[in-house]
């Protein structure tokens, strides 16, 4: 029998391994070690455009300047979760749990490396196959109602290379957190709000992703649904996780949460037990 390595906890867009600790506090609690990274131009590895910091704060220098982490890609970002991982299970296979944009970089690392993969577990979670990427599925009309065009103060477009959000205007927390912290405790957004980084390095999002059942296809994989979510419609959530069946060997085990986009925040004991149950399966088979 194979022993595995820790659980990886992969964060989402503008979010840092900080997110995840009430939920690495309650798998210590079972007896469940695990280990949250920072993904590539995010929490320690981020960097704030010189704008961001400067008095009287000017929203149109803000909402140019180009970003320090605009270099960053799916290849680069999935690279660098390769070296994570195996420097974290000391090249055991981990399994890889990922929220959000943090899919799209598990996605592409499963693909790269899946000997190092016990199984994926993806929480509302992108995950481009068929050469598609996830800007695609951002635009489907299965995510209409999303609401994270909103609280952008920069057009991508434009030549900043990020999404980029102003959390230091107190008047965008609301929308912030609607989309995002819907049914976190308000003091817990507020602080979540304080830590997200203001750019999401928009090269993870634009690059073509064409994961094969050989290699991707042959690990075991979840797909936890947030049902309330207002980032990642419900319904782009379930397409998702039928593009991930289609390539699975075995079937994708699909999980329901009445929650919003952040269920680490506001269920971390039920999100827990989804991945309690995904790390007894794949030890199992390990």
């Amino acid at each position: 029998m194979t022993t595995l390595g820790p659980i990886v906890l992969v964060h989402g867009y503008w979010h840092g391994s900080w997110c995840w600790a009430p939920v690495t506090e309650e798998l210590a609690a079972r007896g469940l070690a695990a280990v949250a990274v920072d993904m590539a131009g995010h929490g320690l590895d981020a960097r704030s455009p010189a704008a961001r910091w400067s008095r009287p704060f000017d929203a149109a220098a803000y909402a140019t300047e180009p970003a320090p982490s605009a270099a960053v890609t799916v290849s680069s970002a999935a690279t660098r979760l390769v070296e994570q991982v195996r420097r974290i299970g000391g090249g055991r296979p981990c399994l890889v749990v990922a929220h959000s944009m943090g899919g799209t970089v598990a996605t592409a690392m499963a693909e790269l490396a899946p000997e190092l993969v016990a199984g994926l577990v993806y929480v509302s979670a992108f995950a481009p196959t068929g050469g598609r990427n996830t800007g695609e599925y951002i635009q489907r009309p299965e995510n209409a109602g999303s609401m994270v065009h909103r609280q952008l103060a920069a057009d991508a477009a434009a030549g900043v290379g990020s999404l980029r959000l102003d959390t230091g205007d107190p008047s965008g927390h609301p929308g912030l957190i609607e989309t995002f912290y819907a049914d976190v405790p308000t003091e817990v957004a507020t602080a979540a709000i304080a830590m997200l980084a203001p750019d999401a390095p928009i090269g993870i999002g634009v690059e073509p992703l064409n994961p094969t059942a050989e290699r991707y296809g042959r690990l075991p994989h979840t797909y936890v649904v947030c049902t309330r979510d207002n980032a990642i419609t419900p319904a782009l959530q379930r397409l998702m996780a039928a593009g991930i069946d289609a390539l699975s060997a075995e079937p994708t085990t699909v999980v329901e949460l009445e929650c919003s986009h952040a269920p680490f925040l506001s269920q971390p004991a039920a999100l827990v037990d989804v991945l309690e149950k995904a790390q007894r399966e794949v030890t199992a088979r390990a």
